[in-house]
């Protein structure tokens, strides 16, 4: 395979498509967009962007992808749903890899999967451990929730296309307008109670630099199938995070923080009802999300490179200017 010079994206309007469009062509590498939604106004100035509109739940949409692949050496498939609906993943992940796959059968062109760092099973694992690559996965037919299934079965699928690919698994993406994620705790009004503290490690990669990472990949040879998990190098813990939200945005003014421990003792309380409960009442969703765990980026920067433009909270500030 030469050099890469023109990458195929799918879901290229999406937050992590936007930034992942702007970092190629910061690099000098043409773009073809596969969208659905209408292309932002930014991208009509630049004549290495092509826009391709396809569906990709539509099976139509093979031919469509199959010649707009055509002048491109690098797939990065990053189109997928993103909520708990079983049927959408199934119309819209599931389906949509499938498509990705055909359109790509005859030809060399390297593959890079939008994966996520959900597909590890954290049953499996101790308070404290540090999670890798090497980590146990869940299973598809037993994960804990359905976007969980549709990532592990998106893996398997590419695995089982015999194509040389990557599989980036990202953490919680964050960055401009979306500071904010889901593996802290909860809000009770204006109170945001907060589980755990200065133990672990939050597993964020910032928008701009995954992106990176992923162009990076379009341009690397996985020598077969190689999974990475996608982190940025400076990873918070939640106290850390909770005050340098705090200095960057005004907010939470009101935090109530809580051991995780005594929250897992609560859960396992609960567990009779949990079904009728939120998610992070639930112990497997709890441990996931909340889990104090160490989560080093060694493999990605052995394999790609790269580092972070600045420490987490130069970042953030920088990322909340940003949206103002």
């Amino acid at each position: 395979m030469g050099d890469v010079t023109r990458i195929l994206l799918t879901g290229a309007t999406g937050f992590v498509g936007r930034a992942t469009v702007a970092a190629a062509r910061r690099r000098g590498i043409e773009v073809t967009a596969v969208i659905r939604s209408p292309a932002p106004a930014a991208w009509a100035g630049d004549a290495e962007i092509e826009t391709v509109r396809a569906d990709l739940s539509d099976p139509q949409s093979v031919d469509i992808l199959r010649s707009a692949m055509q002048n491109a050496q690098a797939v990065i498939h990053a189109a997928a749903h993103l909520g708990g609906d079983p049927a959408a993943h199934e119309r819209d992940t599931l389906s949509g890899t499938d498509r990705v796959l055909a359109a790509m059968n005859g030809t060399e062109t390297r593959l890079v999967l939008v994966s996520s760092i959900t597909v590890y099973d954290t049953m499996a694992l101790k308070l404290g451990d540090t999670l890798t690559e090497t980590s146990p996965l869940e299973r598809a037919d037993t994960a804990r929730d359905a976007y969980t299934a549709a990532k592990l079965q998106q893996e398997e699928m590419v695995r089982a296309s015999r194509r040389p690919a990557w599989l980036i698994r990202p953490g919680a993406v964050w960055g401009p307008g979306r500071t904010w994620h889901a593996l802290m705790g909860f809000w009770v009004s204006r109170l945001f109670v907060r589980i755990g503290g200065e133990d672990g490690e939050l597993p964020l990669v910032h928008v701009d630099h995954l992106a990176e990472m992923l162009v990076q990949a379009a341009l690397t040879d996985p020598r077969g199938v190689t999974a990475l998990n996608a982190v940025d190098d400076d990873r918070p813990s939640r106290a850390r995070f909770v005050r340098a939200h705090r200095r960057a945005t005004g907010w939470p003014r009101l935090v109530l923080p809580i051991g995780y421990g005594f929250w897992m003792a609560m859960t396992a309380v609960l567990s009779p009802i949990a079904r009728h409960l939120p998610g992070l009442f639930q112990v497997p969703i709890a441990r996931a999300r909340l889990m104090p765990l160490h989560y080093p980026n060694t493999a990605l920067r052995a394999a790609l490179g790269g580092a972070d433009r600045a420490d987490f909270e130069t970042v953030l500030a920088q990322s909340v200017g940003d949206h103002r």
